[in-house]
């Protein structure tokens, strides 16, 4: 049997853009993806603990080094420059494995690992 477990978060990241007009999705600083173990293309869920806003994109690749947080398109509309987001990602998994996997969760300090 298979699990949706939590597998990658970027927990209390600031968003330092908001671009209505792009397509969609969520720029992130390369750095920060390496260390949560995210990668582009991948499906996220967003947390804005500054209005409730949950909704799902998937990664961008952002400049290395820069601290971007970007979100594009329709998501643009569910943030305002410096709101705290939550960015979720999950994996299904076997239940057995599931019960010792041990998800990569990082603390960005200023959107720097």
């Amino acid at each position: 049997m298979m699990i949706e477990v939590l597998k990658s978060k970027i927990h209390c990241a600031q968003v330092t853009q908001a671009n209505l007009n792009y397509i969609g999705s969520i720029t992130i600083d390369e750095d920060l993806m390496d260390a949560a173990n995210m990668i582009e293309g991948e499906k996220v869920q967003i947390v804005n603990n500054n209005n409730g806003e949950r909704f799902e994109t998937y990664i961008i690749k952002g400049e290395r080094g820069s601290g971007c947080i970007c979100l594009n398109g329709a998501a643009a509309r569910k943030v305002v420059v410096g709101d705290t987001v939550i960015i979720i990602s999950y994996a299904l998994i076997d239940f057995e494995e599931a019960k010792t996997f041990r998800p990569s969760v990082i603390f960005p300090e200023n959107n720097k690992v």
